[in-house]
Order: C-alpha cells, then structure tokens, then sequence
C-alpha cells in the first residue's frame, strides 16, 4: 500500500445554517449554502492547504452537501487536484429531514445528558453510526492507496463530527476522550501527518473537559441514579 504522505482535513466554512437555525425547518440540510463568510473562510483555509501541498498532487474526497462543495470551490486548489470523489458517508450527522427547532433544542439536552456518541436523533443518526459509515469509508481509502500512481496527498471536505470520528476511528481514541472533544471551527483544518509507517495529527482537537486520552467508561465518574 503506498499511503499518502498526508491525509488533511477540512470543515466547512460557516453556512447561513450556523447564522440561522430556523432554516433547518424549511431548507433540506444538504442544500444549504456558505455565507459569505464561510467562503472567504474556506479561501483563506485553501491558502494554508496550497502551502502544505507545496506543488503536490491531491486526491480529493468530498460530501454531497452544497456547503462542502462551495468549500472545496472556495478552496480554489487549481491544478493541484488529481481527481475529486464524492462521498457520501463523508456528509453531516443525519439528525432528522426538515427540523422543528424546539424539537431538536430539547433533543440536544437529552444528548448532552445522554452521551453524544450513543445518543440517536429521532429519524436520524448517532455519533456511533456516523463512526461505522467513517470506517466503512476508510476501506475505500486503502483499497483506493493500492491503485499505482495514487496522488501523494488526501483531502478531505466534510464536517466537524465526521472529522473526530474519522481519528477516533484513526487513532483508536476511546468514547470517552472523543466525548471530551469539541468540534473544530469553521474551515478549521487537521492533518494526519506520515511519520514513518504511522500518522501523527499536527494540532488536537480542544477539549471541553479535561479527559485523559486513554480514560474509558471504567474509569469515568459514577452517578447516582
């Protein structure tokens, strides 16, 4: 297998979503777009990408949402781009299809009680079923390293849960610790950086909490139920 020398990581920038959550309610999740914001968000993340490239090729794998794909436009990446792969279990948390916000607002109280990972919107997703389809989608990427002549360098344009549970998933990071993450920013970028025949992640996600990178549900604090 010829692994590229790095796997990078991109969100997308803000979407009109993330200014107003009522548009939930009335716009399907996968059509709504950047503000304008969000794309000069995205272009200044192309320029940190285009200097980590420094000329090299890269394979680009991005998600069906729109607000993906005017990231990965904004990136304006040119000729550096070898080919581009929509793939859809890249896409966001699926949390339901048009969303009532009071709903969803009480939903998101039951989560925090619950657990973020395991907890399952009604006529959507948990953490841990958007952590299956991720490592589903990393079979692809090993069989995809095996073709001859795969660019030196991966990019990934997804969303902020599917870019810790990609190195949950990655990095073997427990429920626990991954429950102490928050998500990154808006066009934020990470990157799996190849040291040897292992990846090393340049900058770690913040935490919420201060959860030791090995703590499991054993050594969590107990409540009296």
């Amino acid at each position: 297998m010829t692994a590229p020398r790095q796997i990078i990581m991109v969100r997308h920038g803000q979407s009109m979503a993330n200014v107003d959550q009522t548009l939930y309610n009335r716009v399907p999740d996968y059509r709504i777009p950047l503000t304008e914001l969000g794309v000069q968000q995205a272009k200044a993340a192309g320029e940190r990408i285009r200097r980590q490239l420094d000329g090299g090729q890269v394979c680009v794998y991005v998600s069906p949402y729109l607000r993906a794909y005017q990231t990965l436009e904004a990136l304006n990446l040119g000729d550096s781009v070898e080919r581009i792969i929509e793939e859809p279990r890249l896409r966001e948390q699926d949390w339901a299809n048009f969303q009532n916000p009071a709903d969803i607002a009480d939903q998101r109280e039951l989560r925090n009680a619950y657990g973020h990972f395991f907890y399952r919107f009604r006529d959507g997703e948990s953490g841990s079923d958007v952590f299956d389809r991720v490592s589903s989608f990393m079979e692809t990427l090993y069989r995809h390293w095996d073709k001859p002549l795969y660019a030196p360098n991966t990019l990934l344009v997804t969303h902020g849960l599917t870019m810790r549970l990609f190195c949950m998933r990655w990095f073997h990071w427990s429920v626990e610790y991954f429950e102490s993450l928050n998500n990154p920013g808006n066009a934020e970028v990470r990157t799996l950086l190849r040291a040897g025949r292992r990846y090393e992640l340049d900058a770690p996600f913040d935490q919420w909490s201060p959860t030791p990178l090995g703590q499991t549900v054993l050594d969590a604090p107990h409540r009296d139920w």
